[in-house]
């Protein structure tokens, strides 16, 4: 499966600023690109990658004063396969767990534990174990919050998201989050692409997404408490603790986002020849 997906923004700054995005498909997806316009901004400044903590490549630059654009176009081949599931999937003991997984056990500035904590413990704490809890898990969330655009905020926390019952696909992961650290699971919180492959069309603008991921029997397993099903075309963009960690566009003074434009589509052999052909067109030039 070919899969073609992108995005344009345009933020208007008052002065220069320092800016730094995490907005392209995660490295560990780059064998499997086909094709790749990189990112390119109007007008054309500067731009740099590094690799933060958690292994993702975060993007800066100064942004001048004025209206900046930047977009990237891509294609990238897929299994087509949905997220795998693993029903028999063990929970790892504790005290056996990696030393690189314990920090996705604590609480962060999204996913309080400790206020969570016995909530988590009356509701999971006799379910099954392993994949099985995590699912319980993904389907509370999904019952007890109600997904809406209009119930964005991006102060909400995992607790606030409980009492209030509403939010949008951060809030349900950061509520799942928070329970299965609770549980004593590995948990992280992930965004990125995904598209409406091989599910009814939502009519909705499309925009990033955000999943979670768990650490069960010695590997990190896909889950979504928004969707609650397993989903196809799911391409990464980073992973944090929370989205604290991986905020798409962080700027070191004021900016104003005026346009926001993302696309995640399933593409036939014949467009990917077309974009490679326009592309060596203008390379010619």
């Amino acid at each position: 499966m070919l899969i073609r997906y992108g995005y344009e923004l345009t933020f208007n700054c008052p002065q220069p600023t320092l800016t730094i995005c995490l907005l392209d498909a995660h490295r560990e997806r780059s064998q499997e690109l086909r094709y790749e316009t990189p990112p390119m901004t109007i007008p054309a400044i500067p731009t740099a990658t590094y690799i933060d903590t958690f292994g993702n490549t975060v993007r800066r630059f100064i942004a001048p004063a004025g209206d900046l654009r930047i977009t990237c176009d891509a294609v990238i081949a897929d299994s087509g396969l949905p997220d795998p599931v693993e029903l028999d999937a063990n929970e790892v003991p504790v005290e056996q767990l990696p030393n690189e997984s314990l920090l996705f056990l604590l609480g962060s500035r999204y996913c309080e534990t400790d206020r969570l904590a016995d909530i988590a413990w009356g509701h999971f704490g006799s379910s099954p174990h392993g994949w099985r809890r995590v699912q319980a898990i993904c389907d509370f969330v999904c019952d007890h919050l109600t997904f809406g655009y209009e119930h964005a905020r991006s102060t909400r926390t995992a607790f606030e998201a409980y009492q209030e019952r509403i939010g949008v696909c951060r809030d349900f992961a950061h509520l799942a989050v928070a329970f299965c650290r609770c549980m004593n699971i590995p948990a992280r919180y992930a965004n990125g692409f995904l598209g409406d492959i091989g599910v009814p069309p939502d009519p909705s603008p499309m925009d990033y997404n955000a999943w979670f991921e768990v650490f069960l029997d010695g590997r990190w397993f896909t889950f979504d408490a928004r969707h609650n099903t397993p989903r196809i075309g799911r391409i990464t963009v980073a992973r944090g603790r929370d989205a604290a960690d991986i905020s798409l566009v962080t700027s070191f003074g004021p900016h104003i986002l005026k346009t926001f434009r993302v696309w995640t589509d399933e593409v036939d052999a014949a467009v990917l020849q077309e974009l490679l052909s326009r592309s060596a067109r203008t390379r010619a030039l």
